[in-house]
């Protein structure tokens, strides 16, 4: 009777340490949880570890690519009126020069478009190379007054309303209205110009309608509607 007491208070015992060391283990698994590897870094405070739509969101925005800068299809300027070569010049005085281009721009005059005098020509006049290619040029005006109408083959009346010290004796100089312009339709020439009208040494913009509306007047087959 004695031993199986005996025998029965064994097994309670360890029953009882199996109890005691299991619910020691459920108390403690927490702490020992949160230890983690040992070779893990420690959480920086304040950091949060974001989600998909959190991530997406940081991204930098894509901007759009610019759209590329338009191809210029501007066309070289269309004349409606274009001396015709084949009229009567005999009535004019002629005269040999050697004829060069120049535009309003800084490799021609120096100046760039914000200068004040931009494009401004020594008779007071703004340079001008109009729809009908009645146009301001420069000469010497030893040779060829202010307010002289020139008829230049090739290019038109020209009408002498600027200097330049490069312009002397019987040189001229045609105005363009672009640099490219005066490469392409001209660069340099020796030919014969007609004296159509000798300048007074003046030009204003009322001279300069007058020996126009004159101009035309003497070819009245190409005469344009308006020529003011």
């Amino acid at each position: 009777m004695l031993s199986n007491t005996a025998s029965h208070a064994k097994w309670i015992c360890l029953v009882t340490v199996i109890l005691t060391a299991f619910v020691w283990f459920e108390q403690e698994r927490p702490s020992l949880a949160g230890q983690g590897a040992p070779n893990a870094a420690p959480p920086v405070e304040g950091t949060l570890v974001p989600n998909a739509a959190a991530v997406a969101s940081s991204k930098p925005e894509t901007k759009p690519e610019a759209p590329a800068a338009p191809v210029s299809t501007q066309k070289a300027r269309s004349y409606k009126l274009f001396p015709n070569t084949n009229q009567d010049l005999s009535r004019y005085s002629s005269i040999e020069v050697v004829a060069t281009g120049y535009y309003a721009g800084k490799e021609s005059t120096g100046k760039n478009p914000g200068h004040p005098e931009y494009g401004l020509t020594r008779s007071g006049l703004r340079v001008l190379r109009d729809e009908y290619a009645f146009s301001t040029i420069a000469a010497d005006p030893a040779v060829f007054p202010i307010g002289t109408v020139l008829y230049i083959p090739g290019y038109g009346y020209g009408v002498v309303a600027d200097t330049g010290s490069a312009v002397k004796g019987n040189r001229i100089d045609l105005y363009f209205e672009t640099k490219d312009q005066v490469y392409k339709e001209w660069g340099k020439k020796t030919l014969n110009v007609y004296v159509v009208k000798r300048g007074s040494g003046k030009l204003t913009e009322a001279v300069w309608s007058e020996l126009k509306r004159d101009t035309f007047a003497n070819i009245p087959s190409d005469k344009p509607a308006n020529t003011k």
